[in-house]
Parts: structure tokens; sequence; C-alpha cells
């Protein structure tokens, strides 16, 4: 499959705001990705080797899902 390139800019004009929105998007999906992988991996995976392991992945997958709101919603645009 071949990638596409994003188009070249050629003025100052701010991108639109389906760009920004699909930003956000992507950044959103991604944060949250990994918060899933951590829980699910510390507990169904890591914990028969390491319970301190998989409470330290937990503890770091706890504020992710408040930091990809907040990612998301980063200068929100007003109408």
């Amino acid at each position: 499959m071949a990638q596409r390139r994003a188009a070249a800019r050629v003025t100052d004009v701010p991108p639109g705001l389906s760009e920004r929105l699909r930003t956000r998007q992507r950044w959103y999906f991604a944060i949250m990705g990994t918060c899933i992988l951590l829980i699910v991996l510390a507990w169904n995976v890591v914990r028969y080797f390491s319970t301190d392991l998989a409470i330290a992945m937990s503890l770091i997958a706890a504020p992710l899902p408040p930091v990809a709101v907040l990612v998301a919603n980063w200068r929100q645009d007003h109408f």
C-alpha cells in the first residue's frame, strides 16, 4: 500500500478544523490504547512473574485517561 503524503502548505493559513480534530483524535486513541494495553498486560501476563511490576504498570496507566481527555480537548475550537 502506498502511503499518502501530506500536501505542502504554501500559505500561512492555519490547518482546517477537520485536520486539527483528526490529530487530536489520533493522540487520544494512542494514549487510551496505551492505557488499555498496560492494564491488560499487567493483570493477565505480568502478575504471574511480578506482582510489584503489575502494580507499577497499573499506577502508570491510571493517570493516562485524564491526560488523554486533556489532549483531545486541547485548544478546542469554539464556535
